[in-house]
């Protein structure tokens, strides 16, 4: 199993059992000791946290931290390698997309400046 599919595994199980105790993230936050954005990375699957912070997180969920690593099912881990690969291919397009913008910003930019200082 490679590094992302665990990583994307641990996003979704922090969510699933946050969400069973109808958490907040603020509230998983405040318990574990760690900050809402920080959290928010880790639930999208944005950060792979360091094993003191997964024990932490464990701790607040009343869990232990394999629990977090280990696959709800076949389906989920399967789930887990399409998120990561959605997630690469809309990063990929986004930045793509930004790339574009700022060319055709510069271009105006430049049309503008020939125009008024030429």
């Amino acid at each position: 199993m490679g590094g992302d599919r665990v990583r994307f595994i641990l996003a979704g199980n922090l969510k699933l059992y946050r969400n069973r105790r109808n958490w907040s993230q603020a509230d998983l936050a405040e318990k574990s000791g760690l900050s809402v954005v920080y959290l928010s990375d880790i639930e999208r699957g944005n950060k792979w946290p360091y094993l003191d912070t997964l024990v932490k997180l464990a701790e607040a969920l009343e869990l232990e931290v394999f629990e977090l690593l280990k696959p709800q099912d076949a389906l989920s881990a399967d789930a887990a390698s399409i998120v990561a690969k959605l997630s690469e291919e809309t990063t990929a397009i986004i930045e793509k997309s930004l790339e574009t913008m700022r060319k055709d910003a510069l271009q105006s930019l430049m049309k503008l400046r020939d125009q008024y200082l030429a």
